[in-house]
């Protein structure tokens, strides 16, 4: 399965949407609206703010199907 790097984030303040390139190897818990300057962070049982406002979820889950971190025992 290929992972796909870039999700359009839509702010829950203003509605308007960016495309962003996401990290590959962590979650991005925090992220700060271009247009209106509010910062988001994931709702509540989402690992990021791309699982919560993203068009795509993060990398990290695209690949384990779970959140971000530890999640496979390891």
């Amino acid at each position: 399965m290929e992972v796909i790097l870039k999700s359009v984030i839509t702010c829950p303040n203003c509605k308007r949407s960016k495309e962003e390139v996401m990290p590959t190897d962590a979650c991005q818990f925090f992220y700060e609206c271009s247009h209106c300057g509010t910062r988001i962070k994931p709702e509540e049982g989402d690992c990021c703010v791309f699982c919560s406002y993203g068009s795509v979820p993060c990398p990290p889950v695209q690949k384990l199907q779970s959140c971000c971190g530890p999640s496979d025992g390891i």
